[in-house]
């Protein structure tokens, strides 16, 4: 059976999830959800560290490590029900690419509760790391780069320039209709590179690609 990887860009509370595989060496999309990673899609919810800011530092530490539980739930879920469904294309789902933020390692929840920059990072660490633990539960290969690389990286991986990388990325997507925005197409390209490990055909792929 074919290799799939899913391809995921992450945001408080939601996540874009782009399942990508091959065909004789060309990627293809195999699905496209907008996946939430919160049960109560509310601002409290989304914004965890926001709303533990407001609370004791214990009543915080216990309301976030809820959501935490919360949104690996879901992401598992979501991982799950793709690697149910890939199969019936003729892929099985074996990597996980994700998207990663630029910032450093996070201190303990009291310095982070202190300073809102910090707060605004630690929201979407949160779930970031709710993805990865969900993939890691789900057998998948964990690939990750940082956002602001995705487009350098992915470039010099497979010898196109980033334009050229977009304007592929959005021909893949057109099929789908929207959503298909940056995030999408970032996921995308986020699971590109995780399967480059699996088949270096993806470069003829791109070398041929119009």
């Amino acid at each position: 059976m074919k290799q799939a990887a899913i391809g995921f860009r992450v945001h408080s509370g939601w996540a874009a999830m782009v399942a990508v595989g091959l065909e004789n060496g060309a990627p293809s999309v195999l699905a496209r959800e907008r996946v939430h990673l919160v049960e109560t899609f509310s601002y409290t919810f989304r914004q965890p560290y926001h709303t533990a800011e407001k609370m004791t530092l214990e009543e915080g530490r216990e309301f976030i490590a809820g959501v935490k539980r919360e949104a690996r739930r879901l992401a598992q879920g979501a991982i799950r029900r793709l690697q149910s469904e890939i199969p019936r294309q003729g892929y099985k789902l074996t990597r996980c690419g994700l998207l990663q933020a630029s910032g450093r390692p996070l201190p303990d929840l009291e310095k982070v509760l202190a300073s809102h920059a910090l707060i605004h990072t630690a929201d979407g660490e949160l779930f970031r790391e709710a993805i990865l633990h969900a993939s890691g539960r789900c057998g998948l290969r964990e690939f990750t780069i940082k956002d602001k690389e995705l487009l350098d990286v992915a470039g010099r991986t497979f010898w196109v320039k980033p334009t050229d990388l977009l304007r592929r990325a959005t021909e893949l997507g057109r099929p789908l209709g929207a959503p298909w925005s940056q995030d999408e197409k970032f996921a995308t390209l986020a699971a590109w590179l995780a399967l480059h490990g699996v088949s270096k055909r993806l470069e003829k792929a791109f070398a041929g690609a119009p």
